[in-house]
């Protein structure tokens, strides 16, 4: 550069970041990404965003959009088609399915581009989700699992989970907690939380002795983007007055999600059993020797 050329500086405000549909990822944030197995992103999302993405997400919890069967359930037991006022964790499968206004929102746009600049060129959408929990649920536990366990092998693995607070997400109310590098590993075996996948859709797999997990509490409008192989989980809400909710978009190759539908897989919990069983947690916990 010469000495009378202005320097560029890279954009380093939440504000400053965030330009229409993209935000800008720096390669401090890749390099977490690649070593870590995710990152934290502040202030993707702005209040006044966030207000916009709470009036349809409050919509869903009071279910005045209709969901499906299974697609919404208490995540801790599996129960569903109740009163979900009892609900543990309240987990909304594929909302964009069941509210196609939501498809192509501001959070979706700057989650692609976050997404691309993660893991390169060609990534779509290829579910959405949304967990709640409420205050004073010491139960609302989501147990140590990697995400790769819940889906088919594919050739392409490459994966941006982007994980929105709905509200400030602390120690208290439950937020997530990582295993850093633990996805330079293997899927690890998974088993079914209560009795087979009929009975409950949820995952876990144990820890290690030498395992050191790290919480990563973030602020409303902030998320954490992981990979598909960090082990991760969270703890219950213990707080007397915080909701703790999640807004999830995960993007996948392109071949991928084709690849995913052409078998049936569509992340649905009423998707067929038979390819429910064929997900690589119980793939491996079938292959693997016990204890391994």
């Amino acid at each position: 550069m010469a000495d009378n050329e202005p320097r560029v500086e890279f954009p380093t405000s939440p504000e400053q970041r965030r330009q229409g549909g993209r935000y800008l990822v720096t390669d401090a944030d890749r390099e977490a990404f690649r070593r870590d197995g995710y990152v934290h992103l502040r202030g993707v999302m702005s209040p006044e965003e966030m207000d916009e993405i709470e009036t349809v997400y409050d919509r869903f919890l009071r279910r005045e959009i209709e969901v499906p069967g299974k697609d919404f359930n208490d995540m801790t037991t599996g129960e569903h088609a109740t009163d979900p006022a009892g609900y543990a964790i309240v987990n909304v499968m594929l909302p964009r399915r069941y509210h196609p206004d939501w498809q192509g929102n501001v959070f979706e746009q700057r989650a692609g581009s976050i997404a691309e600049q993660l893991c390169g060129e060609g990534m779509t959408v290829d579910f959405d989700q949304l967990l709640a929990k409420a205050p004073g649920r010491d139960d609302a536990v989501f147990g140590w699992h990697q995400d790769q366990a819940y889906w088919i092998d594919t050739d392409d693995r490459r994966t941006a989970t982007c994980w929105l607070a709905v509200d400030d997400s602390t120690t208290e109310n439950g937020c997530l907690q990582f295993l850093p590098g633990s996805h330079h590993e293997p899927v690890r075996p998974h088993r079914p939380l209560h009795g087979d996948r009929s009975e409950s859709h949820t995952l876990v797999t144990d820890l290690r002795p030498d395992d050191l997990t790290r919480p990563v509490p973030i602020s409303r409008g902030d998320i954490t983007v992981h990979g598909e192989g960090i082990v991760h989980g969270s703890g219950g809400n213990s707080s007397a007055g915080s909701w703790r909710r999640a807004y999830i978009v995960a993007f996948r190759s392109t071949d991928t999600v084709a690849e995913e539908r052409r078998r049936g897989f569509t992340h649905s919990h009423n998707d067929n059993a038979e390819v429910l069983e064929e997900v690589d947690g119980l793939v491996t916990a079938r292959t693997e020797p016990s204890g391994s």
